[in-house]
């Protein structure tokens, strides 16, 4: 029976440090307010809601997040505005 609490206390813990990599992963994804592809030439950075700054760059026409490529913008969502990128955005450490 101890043996079996531990074995499920350690998937439980694996299973909460997957969740909580994952939020921090998705924090990443996420800046406040709605930034339309239109604002985003006129900017050259913006804050993640974990306080991580990302590097927004127009070139040709290519809106770039950090080394990501924008490859379609401004899906509307009912809590904000979308842009679906190709790359997944790490925490910096």
């Amino acid at each position: 029976m101890q043996r079996e609490n531990r074995e499920n206390n350690k998937i439980k813990g694996e299973i909460e440090l997957k969740a909580a990599s994952f939020a921090l992963i998705l924090s990443v994804h996420v800046v406040s307010g709605d930034v339309t592809a239109a604002q985003v030439g006129k900017l050259s950075s913006a804050i993640t809601v974990n306080g991580q700054d990302l590097k927004l760059t127009v070139n040709d026409g290519t809106v770039m997040v950090n080394d990501a490529k924008v490859v379609k913008a401004d899906v509307l969502a009912s809590n904000g505005v979308i842009h679906v990128i190709d790359t997944v955005l790490l925490p910096k450490d």
